[in-house]
């Protein structure tokens, strides 16, 4: 079986395939320092939670975003499971085209999504992840990633107006019944939400005119995508895991190489 691991800014975020079958999802935090031990132990705990061995597990892809955990990780994984990962960087076939001008300045993430939304979706496509920082990434039908957009996620946007005002309160994110607010929290919820819902619907619009893909399909993904997906005309498709299948996707891609 294939483990896939997806080291985000937040959360690492892991799948079990059974061949082109996601069969498990697990997550963990990212914040936390952790040794390569505390790393072995931890993901073979879960596994053996569900009743699996480690030694179900015969390949380890890995794409990430948090350069400090990457040694701990990979070493926990060599370690306990007996297994060298793979690492989605520069040299790894991916099976798109990056064409912008540096591509070693795009994060792991974000080739992974991409592959994934053009192997699955077709192109041109624009993949939207809802994240720490949400990116707008387009993917134009010859596979070809030509170009990107980056915003404050979400939960950072919100965070900063609660932390940075001494009277307004931590709220929970989501989108009120009413933009015509008549209380603190729902207005704060209208101001996050629905003024994000506005960017998003912005930018896939000017998106779509500037490169000219009237026939562009928009996937989205992330923790939050799902609201902004069911809030939104602007959105085709929501795929929670999308990630994990560009994972095994690009796994594939080795084996065919």
């Amino acid at each position: 079986m294939l483990f896939a691991i997806d080291v985000g800014n937040t959360n690492i975020t892991m799948g079990l395939f059974d061949g082109e079958k996601l069969e498990k999802t697990f997550r963990m935090t990212t914040g936390i320092s952790r040794t390569s031990d505390e790393f072995g132990v931890f993901l073979g705990e879960l596994l053996r939670m569900r009743n699996l061995p480690l030694d179900v597990i015969d390949e380890v892809i890995i794409a990430s975003v948090v350069p400090n955990v990457m040694h701990s990780l990979t070493n926990g994984i060599r370690k306990y499971f007996k297994l060298d990962p793979l690492i989605v960087e520069p040299g790894v076939k991916t099976g798109i085209n990056i064409t912008i001008p540096n591509p070693r300045q795009l994060g792991a993430d974000r080739i992974v999504d991409a592959v994934a939304a053009y192997h699955m979706y077709g192109g041109p496509v624009l993949v939207i992840d809802f994240g720490t920082a949400t990116t707008y990434d387009l993917v134009n039908g010859d596979g070809s990633f030509i170009a990107g957009v980056t915003s404050p996620g979400i939960r950072l946007g919100a965070n900063a107006l609660w932390s940075g005002t001494a009277k307004l309160p931590e709220i929970e994110i989501k989108v009120p019944d009413t933009v015509l607010c008549k209380d603190t929290i729902s207005s704060m919820q209208a101001g996050v939400c629905l003024g994000y819902i506005g960017q998003t619907e912005y930018i896939v619009k000017r998106m779509r005119k500037e490169s000219g893909f009237d026939n562009m399909k928009v996937v989205a993904t992330g923790g939050l995508g799902k609201m902004i997906y069911e809030n939104t005309d602007c959105i085709d498709t929501y795929d929670p895991d999308l990630t994990l299948y560009g994972l095994r996707i690009i796994m594939d891609k080795q084996k065919q190489a």
